[in-house]
């Protein structure tokens, strides 16, 4: 296919994204970014941001596991990608679906921010410390299922909105504590907000938390070649071997899954890659942990590994 140029009536660049603060912050990124590796682009109106309302944002009253999965905070602006309205769309590498539509790729990971989970509560400073019984607001059944597996007693109740909405709820008492990622209140300037930090022993991350795609049309000769500069390839192979495992897993919002792919010693020349990953029932009764080192050229096989012998290990009806 031709590569698509650009007419005189148009920006160089469309970008699309959700609305939120947090989307916008990495739109932002990503232009920036861009404009970094490509001078020409710093003119005014070279990149356009365009806001597109997905599903996920319109509904707000249920868990996503009820109303679709995680995609529902895609299919619009993959629909806008394909049909040509926008060049290319900015996404939470943890909110992208196992599998892309036909056509689409995720060409481009911006550098990973940290993957941590926080704790934001009103009571306590971590979750051993948390009041017995004490309410913790979440719409992520991963984090849920953790938070159950360490503390039984602990009530989960559902807690959707963007970053400033949760914490919004938390302050004015609809939950004692919730969990957000790190990576979000960093690039919204509000990490002050954060009671602790979680270690990834204690919470592990979703898979490709903390990391921005670019996803563009695989044919796309000319929007291809202006995010190839920008690509992080510390992060694609750590990414890569996350959503290795969770393919595998045919991972969604229905079934509790964490990955974190690291490598090992130094991040730009680490020839390792270690990944640990879990899989749980959504009230943490049964909890499945795997962790295994490869080299980092074969972060794929290793994703796949996992997820099969995480697979194997849970039996045939824990995913259903």
């Amino acid at each position: 296919m031709a590569s698509s140029a650009p007419d005189s009536n148009r920006p160089l660049l469309r970008i699309g994204t959700r609305g939120s603060p947090l989307a916008l912050a990495q739109a932002d990124e990503a232009r920036t970014r861009l404009i970094a590796a490509h001078p020409h682009m710093a003119e005014p109106g070279a990149i356009e941001i365009r806001v597109i309302k997905t599903t996920g944002d319109k509904v707000q009253d249920r868990p996503l596991s009820e109303i679709g999965g995680k995609g529902l905070f895609t299919k619009e602006i993959e629909e806008a990608l394909l049909a040509g309205d926008i060049d290319i769309a900015v996404h939470s590498m943890k909110d992208m679906p196992s599998f892309l539509p036909d056509g689409l790729a995720i060409g481009c990971l911006l550098p990973r921010e940290d993957p941590r989970d926080v704790l934001i509560t009103t009571a306590g400073n971590s979750i051993a410390t948390l009041p017995q019984g004490a309410v913790v607001g979440s719409a992520s059944l991963r984090r849920a299922a953790q938070i159950k597996a360490l503390r039984p007693d602990l009530s989960i109740v559902p807690l959707r909105g963007n970053v400033e909405t949760r914490i919004a709820k938390v302050q004015r008492g609809d939950a004692t504590a919730t969990l957000l990622a790190l990576a979000g209140l960093k690039r919204l300037h509000k990490t002050n907000l954060a009671t602790a930090i979680l270690s990834t022993d204690e919470i592990l991350p979703a898979a490709a938390q903390g990391a921005i795609g670019i996803e563009s049309r695989i044919h796309d000769d000319r929007v291809n070649a202006l995010l190839a500069p920008i690509n992080d390839l510390p992060t694609q192979t750590r990414v890569t071997a996350e959503r290795a495992c969770l393919a595998v897993l045919e991972g969604s919002c229905r079934t509790p899954i964490a990955a974190l792919a690291e490598l090992q010693g130094a991040e730009l020349a680490g020839d390792k890659l270690r990944l640990r990953a879990l899989i749980a029932l959504p009230d943490g009764s049964k909890l499945y942990r795997q962790d295994a080192i490869a080299a980092a050229s074969d972060a794929k096989e290793l994703g796949e590994q996992i997820g099969r012998t995480l697979k194997d290990m849970a039996g045939p009806d824990f995913l259903a």
